[in-house]
């Protein structure tokens, strides 16, 4: 089946998360990724538990979700031979992704300015913490970062957790996984503005400023009303939260007095709905030391999935906190087929969540494993360059290869 980005040749300078989940939007898309990583070691997440094991085998479980669908090319840049290699390779792509440290391509020279200037439709993105586009700067940029750093100074993880408790980041790698599906945006943002001009262009994608901009209620909360959201309970609504079950638990949001009426109606408190102490959500938000037990000795009563259903079909919109076990159980993800299944030649089936979202004329995604390290050396350098064995040879004697 045609992918939308059929046709289209991105190279992966990439490790650990953000950039890995960037190309394999991508690739989920359509797009032939070459995966750049080093002789004998490559990414790093290949070598950070857990494993999936069998028969002698094992492949870390984080490398296989967000690598399936590439090409692994393992090649060292250290080398002139290897840069070489990179440089003709990169003359064949549409896209460069690379978040390496800062400035680590700019040491060796090869940067979107040098290729550039002789491939004038290379898209390359950059993904760091804090920015690299020139006269876009700031004092951090050339700082390292990892994913709970950018929540933490994106105000964040200032949010996430209880008042009387530390703050708390939420959950692993989210700022990197955002930061793939920001940098995904922009490459096809670029894709199709190339199609209008036939030039290509640097993406400059920050972790903290993508995190920055999906805590947009904390600025626009200050900005206007010159407030400074804290964890706990919000000023402004209530009830939201995660509220017990006789046997587990359920999330609730009760953004307005529309959903509050059919709240109150459901757990049959219609006096509530009038109540001068719940006509609006700051008022709920602060007697919520009131509003809170009435609803947990109504639910109490209930199962998790009675009162989703009870709630719902009331016209309130809730949902239940899934385990593991629950989402693998769970009905609607069989019948969205969002965990698809993935073989490995060498460790078997395993299921991985499906990359969203769904489009009605390419419905269906590719489910190539993940690959060996250096698994396509030899592919890339016959069919993509032209290399002949005997020049292969050479360069894999010279350290300059793996496969």
């Amino acid at each position: 089946m045609e992918r939308p980005l059929s046709g289209i040749r991105a190279i992966g300078l990439e490790q650990y998360i953000a950039g890995p989940y960037c190309t394999l939007l991508l690739a989920d898309a359509g797009a032939e990724i070459i995966k750049i990583e080093r002789p004998g070691k490559g990414d790093p997440r290949r070598s950070m538990p857990p494993f999936a094991e069998k028969k002698g085998n094992r492949k870390a479980a984080g490398f296989m979700s967000y690598n399936r669908n590439k090409k692994s090319l393992a090649l060292n840049l250290q080398h002139l031979e290897g840069q070489k290699i990179f440089h003709e390779l990169a003359t064949t792509a549409d896209v460069v992704v690379e978040n390496l440290r800062p400035g680590a391509m700019d040491k060796i020279g090869l940067n979107y300015s040098n290729l550039s200037s002789s491939h004038t439709r290379l898209i390359w993105a950059i993904i760091s913490g804090f920015g690299q586009l020139k006269g876009y700067k700031g004092p951090y940029s050339d700082r390292p970062a990892f994913d709970i750093v950018a929540e933490a100074m994106s105000g964040i993880m200032h949010q996430v957790g209880y008042a009387d408790k530390p703050p708390s980041d939420t959950l692993y790698g989210m700022a990197d996984i955002y930061t793939g599906m920001v940098t995904a945006f922009g490459i096809m943002q670029a894709l199709f503005m190339r199609e209008r001009t036939g030039k290509g262009q640097l993406i400059d994608s920050a972790m903290f400023d993508n995190m920055l901009s999906l805590n947009e209620s904390m600025v626009a909360l200050h900005s206007v009303a010159g407030q400074s959201p804290m964890r706990g309970t919000p000023k402004n609504l209530f009830p939201r939260g995660a509220f017990k079950t006789k046997d587990g638990y359920i999330a609730l949001n009760v953004p307005d007095n529309i959903i509050w009426e059919r709240l109150c109606k459901a757990i049959n408190r219609i006096d509530m709905i009038e109540d001068p102490r719940c006509k609006t959500g700051v008022e709920r938000a602060a007697n919520a030391h009131y509003i809170q037990p009435i609803i947990e000795v109504w639910l109490e009563q209930l199962t998790r999935d009675d009162a989703v259903e009870k709630l719902n079909s009331s016209g309130v919109p809730t949902g239940p906190v899934n385990t593991a076990e629950d989402i693998f159980s769970d009905p609607h993800v069989n019948a969205r087929g969002l965990l698809m299944p993935i073989t490995d030649s060498e460790v078997g089936k395993h299921l991985f969540a499906r990359s969203p979202p769904f489009l009605s004329e390419a419905p269906t995604l590719p489910t190539e494993s993940a690959p060996k390290l250096g698994e396509h050396t030899i592919e890339i350098l016959t069919e993509v360059l032209g290399y002949s064995g005997e020049k292969i040879n050479e360069l894999s004697e010279g350290g300059v290869i793996g496969h």
